[in-house]
This record gives C-alpha cells, sequence and structure tokens, in this order.
C-alpha cells in the first residue's frame, strides 16, 4: 500500500478517536459543569443553551458547530492546504455527531476537578488533531491563517475572542461558571502549548569546530538557514566559529541531536524565541 495513503488512514484514524474524546469530554465534563471553552465550541454551547433555557429550544449541536464554522473553513480551503481542511472538517463533523447522540454522564459535581480535568482532556484533543495535521475548527483556522500568513501572534486576539463569550456567559448564566470557564480554558491552553509547538521558535547559538556540517544538518532537518561567525575561545585562545539559528521547538530536539552526533564537543546555548520578524520558513500544512 502507498505511504501517504497509510498515512493518511492512521491520520483518519486517530482524529476520529480525538473526536469521539472530545464529543465524551464536552458531555462528561463541560456540559457537567455548565462550562463554556474557548473557539467555536464555546460559542456554540452558548448559543444552544441560550436557546434551550430562555425559548425551550433544543438547537441540534452539529447544526450549530457547522454554520459557526463556515467562514474558518473557507479559510482553510483557500489559503492552509485542502487536505488539512478536509480533515478538520471531518473532525467538526464527527465530533458534533457524537454530542447529539451520546448520553451525558456526570463523573464528579465537583466544578473544580471538572474545570481542570475537562481542560486537560481538552487541551489534549486539540493536541492531537493538530499534530495530525488537522483542527477541531473554529479559532484553530483563524490562529494558523494569522501565524502562517500574516506572521501575527493570534494568541491575544483569540483570547480577546473568549473574553467576550465568557462576558456574554457570565451575564446570561451566573458569573461563577464564567469563572471556572477561565479555568477550564487556561488549562487547555497550557497543555496545547506543551504538547503542540511547532508555533513555538528556539533560537540557537553553537560554538563548534565543524561549522559547515552543523549550518547543512540544520538545514537538511528543519529548512532553516545559519549565520556564522569567527570567534576565539578565551580560555585557550583557539579559533571557533559560532553558528547562529532560529527552528522550531518541535525541530529543536533533533537538532542538537543531530549537533552532538557531529560535533561532541560543540557548546549548544538554546533561547526561547519571544518574538520573530522577517522571513522564518513553515511547511505548508496539506
Amino acid at each position: 500500500m502507498d505511504e501517504n495513503i497509510k498515512r493518511d488512514i492512521k491520520r483518519f484514524i486517530v482524529i476520529t478517536l480525538a473526536a469521539v474524546l472530545m464529543a465524551v469530554n464536552i458531555k462528561t465534563f463541560v456540559k457537567t459543569g455548565d462550562l463554556f471553552p474557548g473557539g467555536a465550541n464555546g460559542i456554540t454551547l452558548l448559543i444552544t443553551r441560550s436557546a434551550d433555557v430562555f425559548f425551550n429550544v433544543k438547537l441540534p449541536y452539529t447544526l450549530v458547530n457547522l454554520i459557526l464554522n463556515f467562514v474558518p473553513i473557507y479559510i482553510g480551503f483557500k489559503f492552509i492546504g485542502k487536505k488539512f481542511t478536509l480533515f478538520s472538517c471531518w473532525v467538526i463533523f464527527f465530533a458534533g455527531f457524537m454530542v447529539d447522540i451520546i448520553p451525558g454522564y456526570a463523573i464528579t459535581e465537583d466544578i473544580l476537578l471538572i474545570s481542570i480535568f475537562g481542560g486537560m482532556i481538552n487541551g489534549t484533543v486539540i493536541s492531537i488533531c493538530l499534530l495530525m495535521n488537522a483542527t477541531t475548527g473554529g479559532t484553530d483556522f483563524i490562529s494558523i491563517f494569522l501565524s502562517e500568513k500574516k506572521g501575527v501572534d493570534a494568541f491575544n486576539i483569540i483570547l480577546a475572542g473568549n473574553a467576550v463569550v465568557i462576558l456574554i456567559a457570565g451575564f446570561l448564566f451566573g458569573w461563577d461558571r464564567a469563572l471556572y470557564s477561565i479555568i477550564f480554558q487556561y488549562v487547555s491552553t497550557t497543555v496545547i502549548r506543551i504538547l503542540y509547538r511547532k508555533y513555538q521558535q528556539i533560537t540557537l547559538f553553537i560554538v563548534t569546530d565543524h561549522p559547515n556540517d552543523v549550518c547543512d544538518m540544520i538545514s537538511n532537518i528543519s529548512n532553516h538557514g545559519a549565520t556564522t561567525w569567527k570567534a576565539e575561545g578565551y580560555y585557550n585562545h583557539s579559533d571557533r566559529t559560532l553558528v547562529y539559528s532560529i527552528v522550531s521547538s518541535a525541530e529543536a530536539d533533533k537538532v542538537v541531536s543531530a549537533i552532538k552526533k557531529i560535533d561532541k564537543s560543540a557548546f549548544i546555548n538554546l533561547i526561547k524565541t519571544q518574538q520573530l520578524l522577517g522571513n522564518f520558513y513553515r511547511s505548508r500544512e496539506e
């Protein structure tokens, strides 16, 4: 069987399981705690809950979620990648479908435990989908678009959008649930930042006797360039070379491991990059 087909089958199975886990999390933790997660899922829950409480109308989760994802899906097809967007559409549809059909089950009534563990599961599901080159929809599409195409850190924009949802939810359903939703979102975001590191960068300073080999290796692994300076070791007054490069956090471990194979005595300093301006290669989503 063709390797691409095998990879796509694996990708489909994993994101399907992730969609089921997301639906279970919504029915087990999120709805039990009356919480409002971030993004399109949070807005969907806000709309469906408002329709039920204030108008006694039960709207299907799937329908509302698909409508809210129409514009993000368009952005995905046009600017990010067709296969990436198709897999994401499957996650959005199947997760919503499972939310509509599976029964709710309360594991615990402790709202703090619900907020923490529900947030952990939510962040894990989103990370799994991103690692499989798919998303759970909504703000994920917008975040990837702004990060890849515009070079904009979308975190603050998405955070502001989530804050608006929480403010509305607090006004309609009580501020205690809104505040617990902030805990849920914070835990979820923390898990994503730990598990998915593609859009985080690491600055490398490498003192080596094999600069050409190191630069070639960085290019082969990450498709990023490097800059070299001639330097002098202060202790022995020996000629050395300083290699400077920036790679994604997801690539940093591979790069460092390869450097140690090339030059066991290399001195490597890794620094978390706070902001990056200029051209920085990112592989295009399929």
